[in-house]
């Protein structure tokens, strides 16, 4: 099994090995050429579509956009993120349609090992050094809006039609149509 297969597999894997060093590398880049370019620039469009084909018709991402891969990421038709979007899509995340994110939303998936001799960083016999994590997939439903603020913590779902309140920091899954806020984010009413 390659270090790809156990990352999206949600097993212990190795992010320092060569395939995922080149695709993360690869998205640094796309994001930094796109985070350049001014919102008119036509090339944006492309770039975006390079560095996110499970993107939906009309969606959109305001600079500036930081993700991992990218291809991990599918997003909905009209989908929208406002400035500062991040996303650690070692782990699959699946956005439905009609999702809005306010500024400074952030979707991980990844995580490292509570013990710390699976954790540390260790040499290779080569003495480059790496490490062990691991990832779990997220979750948006179709017509949710995450305020600005927003941190979705890995292996969370969030069902259709949420709201998610400012400054939420979601550790749980979220049931659809209810209004959650808080942190740890909790349902404070149905919609």
């Amino acid at each position: 099994m390659t270090e790809r297969e156990k990352m999206l597999a949600g097993e212990l894997y190795d992010p320092n090995c060569e395939e995922l060093q080149t695709a993360r590398t690869r998205a640094h880049d796309l994001c930094t050429r796109y985070n350049a370019l001014a919102e008119s620039d036509k090339e944006r469009a492309e770039l975006l579509k390079e560095l996110l084909p499970g993107l939906g018709e009309d969606g959109y991402i305001r600079g500036p956009f930081y993700c991992d891969y990218g291809f991990n990421i599918k997003a909905g038709a009209r989908f929208f993120a406002n400035f500062h979007f991040t996303v650690l899509d070692c782990a699959e995340v699946n956005i439905g349609d009609d999702v809005m994110c306010g500024p400074n939303v952030s979707l991980y998936t990844a995580l490292h090992p509570l013990d710390h001799k699976q954790r540390n960083y260790r040499r290779r016999e080569s003495g480059e050094l790496y490490d062990l994590e691991y990832a779990k997939p997220v979750t948006i439903g179709k017509n949710c809006w995450l305020a600005g603020g927003v941190t979705i913590l890995p292996g969370v779902t969030i069902g259709e039609g949420c709201v998610i309140g400012a400054g939420s920091v979601v550790t749980r899954d979220i049931p659809a149509h209810a209004l959650a806020v808080g942190n740890p984010c909790r349902v404070i009413k149905m919609l």
